[in-house]
């Protein structure tokens, strides 16, 4: 949650609060519209070659641009990883059938794992992937992929598609609402639409893998690094990322028949365990990134929320899963019961109780109003229903800000209070040195030593829960993987 105020106050709505999280979503390579009169050039860019054409394609991008720093929580300044991520595009510019395209990379400051692409050849990716990938061969790839999207103007057919599909959509349902063969030819079209998606999708690794091959890189890294976004996809509780539609896999065809095509493809160009990984470049690159969420938007430690900007911190019970957006705080639960934090900006001389009648709370109970202190902090609690849903509502008023901790269960639920109650009591201010003590987490490169193991590897991280699965998980190994001494493994530390 940004440490930025206010947080407009948002209606209660149908599923609960899980229905207010944050719905802009931006992944593949979607075209969306936008005020070019908004458009600030980057400062900070890692270029190989500025875009300077002057067609529509580089227009659309200069749009474009502003919105996806938005939404990614702007650009991510590590000179020596810029450099890093420069190289491999550099290698990759290099194709003898697009001589003359140019790209320009941005690494956005997000823990999402994304990578996508805008017409003109504007290419980003996450800090989030570059922390899953495990050498410059799978970087390669990735990137390789969504410059095929650039070359092959996949952007342009797709909005092209989508346009066409509009007005067909318009006249089957305005002109001809009332004939069935029309809207079955309708419900066609729009599988015809969704898998030109798909195709769009596989002839861009088909491309992407043939341009890293042709660069020297391993071709099977595209395999490799499919295989660990399946991993990733399986355990997004693990890495308590919120956000799926600013992810890869949003987006893109389902891993097993992307990892079978992919091995299919590289077996073209070399056999397994040739062309260049790369890793030791990649492993230096990456060393120190900042991993996870910002100070700026608070810490998730396992069940408690921590936020070093606004000095404050609550707990969830047992069961639950934080996800921390730019927006709100939200966690999930056993039993559709959910959890939203946030908070508004308040007039220090406007009642809490006022506060809570004031209309943004939809099918509140009057009289379950009661007044409170939380940990020294003044709040007022209330119930509400709505839909089949009951809710537990608590605003806090703590060094002139106001915090709103709203609970949902389903109407036939027993927990809604018992975890109300838990949440709310555990609501506090840190101290100084609480905060002072807070640090980002970073992926660090070490070295295995003699008589490492995985476990006690894993041991050595910080700030995560289930540390030797998020191990594997971002050093990309099986369940059975052992590690070897002298090798070079990633681990994630406050240090």
């Amino acid at each position: 949650m940004k440490d930025r105020n206010p947080h407009q106050p948002a209606r209660f709505v149908r599923r609960g609060l899980i229905a207010l999280a944050m719905s802009v979503s931006i992944a593949g390579c979607q075209v969306l519209g936008g005020d070019e009169s908004a458009f600030r050039p980057s400062a900070n860019p890692v270029t190989v070659d500025t875009v300077t054409r002057g067609d529509r394609l580089a227009t659309l991008a200069r749009e474009q641009h502003p919105r996806i720093l938005a939404t990614y929580g702007g650009e991510y300044s590590d000179p020596k990883l810029e450099r890093m991520v420069a190289r491999v595009v550099g290698s990759l510019t290099l194709d003898l059938d697009n001589p003359n395209q140019t790209y320009q990379i941005t690494i956005l400051n997000s823990p999402n794992i994304n990578a996508f692409a805008l017409p003109g050849g504007y290419l980003y990716v996450t800090r989030g992937l570059l922390a899953l990938a495990n050498d410059s061969a799978e970087l390669a790839a990735v990137l390789a992929h969504e410059m095929a999207h650039v070359t092959s103007n996949h952007g342009m057919q797709r909005q092209q598609r989508e346009a066409e599909e509009v007005l067909a959509t318009r006249v089957a349902t305005e002109v001809l609402a009332g004939d069935p063969a029309a809207r079955v030819a309708l419900v066609r079209g729009k599988l015809r639409l969704a898998q030109f998606s798909r195709n769009q999708e596989l002839e861009a690794d088909a491309v992407g893998i043939r341009s890293i091959a042709r660069a020297g890189y391993d071709p099977f890294a595209a395999a490799r690094f499919l295989q660990s976004m399946a991993a990733y996809s399986a355990s997004r509780s693990v890495t308590g990322v919120a956000d799926e539609g600013l992810d890869f896999l949003a987006s893109h065809p389902s891993a097993p028949q992307r990892i079978e095509l992919a091995l299919r493809h590289a077996r073209q160009y070399a056999p397994p365990g040739t062309g260049n990984r790369d890793r030791e470049a990649f492993l230096a690159g990456i060393d120190g990134m900042l991993f996870g969420d910002t100070p700026q938007e608070g810490f998730v430690r396992g069940r408690t929320f921590m936020h070093p900007k606004l000095g404050i911190t609550f707990s969830v019970p047992q069961g639950f899963v934080i996800d921390n957006s730019a927006a709100a705080v939200t966690a999930a639960g056993p039993g559709d019961t959910a959890v939203r934090f946030d908070g508004v900006s308040i007039d220090n001389r406007v009642p809490l109780t006022d506060y809570i009648q004031s209309g943004w709370v939809a099918g509140l109970d009057a009289s379950s109003i009661r007044k409170r202190t939380i940990n020294g902090n003044e709040a007022v609690s209330a119930r509400a229903r709505a839909e089949g849903w009951q809710f537990d509502v608590t605003v806090i008023r703590a060094a002139g800000q106001v915090y709103r901790l709203l609970t949902a269960a389903p109407a036939a639920s027993t927990t809604l209070v018992a975890t109300a109650d838990a949440v709310s009591n555990s609501f506090r201010v840190l101290s100084a040195a609480e905060k002072q003590g807070l640090n980002p987490l970073k992926v660090r490169i070490v070295t295995v030593r003699p008589g490492d193991t995985v476990a006690t590897l894993a041991a050595r991280m910080e700030g995560v829960d289930r540390k030797v699965g998020m191990f594997r998980l971002i050093n990309g190994m099986s369940s059975s993987a052992t590690v070897s001494a002298g090798a070079k493994v990633k681990i994630i530390t406050d240090k």
